[in-house]
């Protein structure tokens, strides 16, 4: 599944980056090396399911419990875009991060050409902080990378009631 994911490329670049090609051992591998990897501190790797189909996958990154904040990637197959998975991922993390893990504050940043994200991420209650000009290189160019950060009590205040009470905390 996931080298289905890797084939289509304007996913991939929008998402994170082109990678070299991989043999069907080589993702086979792969798979399995991340589906036994221990999790490094609070930076972890989930797959996205839906009626028992893998349409995505969702990490967390760059985790710094002293400064209270956190990152996450997102990336759903082509096919599977546009049905709140990645809403639904993001949501689910950021609750886990802020009420069982006690960060603050939650930054992504996401390439200005991946608008789909961006406009996603604006309805989750993400606020644009800052956009570094030229940033990363791919698709035959240099393209900006948008900042945007959320911090937990606009989490809360905007997603109280979609997360479990058992999640929030009082």
């Amino acid at each position: 599944m996931f080298r289905r994911f890797d084939e289509h490329s304007a996913d991939m670049r929008a998402a994170d980056m082109m990678y070299p090609p991989r043999s069907a051992e080589g993702y086979q591998r792969w798979a399995e090396d991340q589906s036994t990897r221990e999790p490094r501190d609070d930076e972890f790797a989930l797959a996205i399911e839906a009626d028992g189909a893998l349409v995505g996958s969702i990490s967390t990154s760059d985790a710094d419990r002293l400064a209270g904040r956190f990152s996450y990637g997102v990336a759903i197959g082509d096919e599977h875009k546009r049905r709140g998975y990645a809403s639904e991922a993001a949501i689910l993390v950021m609750a886990y991060m802020f009420a069982e893990r006690r960060y603050h504050k939650c930054e992504v940043s996401v390439y200005a050409v991946n608008e789909p994200s961006i406009h996603m991420h604006g309805k989750l209650g993400f606020v644009t902080e800052g956009r570094l000009r030229e940033h990363v290189f791919f698709a035959g160019r240099y393209q900006d990378l948008v900042m945007l950060g959320m911090t937990a009590h606009e989490f809360w205040a905007r997603h109280a009631e979609r997360v479990s009470a058992v999640l929030r905390p009082s």
